[in-house]
């Protein structure tokens, strides 16, 4: 227990020798350490999960993420070691600093690990986002081929529509002269006349021109219904190669949990309170320093380090006494230079 017990002081940055004196304080500074080294520890389980998704390897996660967990411990023992009992509103203004570094370290932490808490739903969400990429994918490649094949339709149908008003005039024609033929229109006359076989030239010249026209559309509509058909294979061959992009990477991870916590107003509330719940883990230490009263470990770290600086003042005393000393043999000019210059260092010391 007494190793225990030095470990967590050593967590807290407590002096050992000076603690032992103070039988009433070493509790709190066990629970101190035991905080700083238990956020350390979830530092480095949330980041060694958080990496393992990006390289999917329990060595390099797990190098990494002890790397981590040690620069967050050795973060939170130079926060507390570094406060000291002043006054109330000294502490707060150094304390103010030190929450906000406390809350950025906590939501770092939190995030891999709410990840692991809501994997079954983020994993959920991140097949509907699969299907999302590739249902779009396919929109992007059936809006390239519909637009290739609507132009080579779009051609095609004006081909087409050209041999059928031709057609259509040609068969008019035909039916007029017919009719001049039999009587039973212009003029009414059954025996072929001058008129009828006006009539007829023109059903005969638009009939040439009819097959003129189809010896020149009929090729491009052929080539330009094999070309819809080509465009017809290849967009069915980049369809069935197309794959399911893989997305699950931590910034994936962190979308799918965005939408489900827009989604749900309890998955909101959940990953709310677990961010809040390593807020109040890392920032513990500094409560228990600001809400603990004045103790005598307090007492005897403020006298030792008043002392180290009490031991400074007067090395300095020394150091400037000797000096003056050195200066007696100048002239009145750079002596009262050098005594007013070292009379003012002390007065700044």
């Amino acid at each position: 227990m007494k190793k225990v017990k030095n470990f967590f002081w050593y967590c807290a940055g407590a002096d050992h020798q000076l603690l032992e004196k103070c039988p009433t304080d070493e509790s709190k500074y066990v629970g101190i350490g035991a905080t700083i080294f238990f956020t350390g520890l979830f530092a480095a389980l949330a980041a060694g999960y958080g990496l393992y998704t990006v390289f999917d390897s329990y060595l390099i996660a797990s190098t990494l993420g002890l790397v981590w967990g040690l620069m967050i411990f050795n973060l939170d023992r130079f926060i507390v070691s570094s406060m000291r009992k002043t006054t109330l509103s000294n502490e707060l203004i150094m304390a103010i600093p030190r929450f906000v570094l406390a809350i950025l370290i906590s939501i770092v932490i939190a995030k891999p690990l709410e990840l692991k808490i809501f994997e079954k739903e983020i994993n959920g969400e991140l097949a509907v986002m699969q299907d999302e990429m590739k249902t779009a994918k396919e929109e992007t490649i059936n809006i390239k081929y519909n637009e290739q094949k609507q132009q080579i339709t779009s051609d095609i149908t004006r081909l087409k529509a050209d041999i059928h008003t031709k057609t259509t005039q040609r068969d008019e024609l035909s039916r007029i002269a017919q009719q001049e033929a039999d009587g039973t229109g212009g003029t009414m006359k059954r025996n072929p006349g001058p008129i009828y076989q006006i009539k007829k030239a023109d059903a005969e010249r638009v009939n040439k021109e009819l097959d003129e026209l189809m010896a020149t559309n009929q090729p491009l509509i052929n080539e330009k219904e094999a070309q819809v058909s080509t465009v017809d294979s290849l967009q069915q061959a980049e369809l069935l190669a197309l794959e399911t992009t893989d997305i699950g990477g931590p910034a994936a991870r962190l979308e799918a949990l965005n939408r489900l916590a827009t989604q749900s107003s309890a998955i909101w509330w959940a990953n709310a309170f677990i961010i809040l719940l390593f807020i109040v883990i890392e920032i513990s230490p500094i409560l228990v320093k600001l809400l603990s009263t004045k103790g005598p470990y307090d007492y005897l770290l403020q006298k030792e380090e008043y002392q180290f600086e009490a031991n400074a003042y007067k090395d300095k005393g020394f150091i400037h006494d000797g000096i003056k000393k050195e200066t007696e043999a100048l002239a009145n000019k750079e002596k009262e230079f050098v005594r007013s210059n070292l009379d003012m260092k002390l007065d700044n010391a």
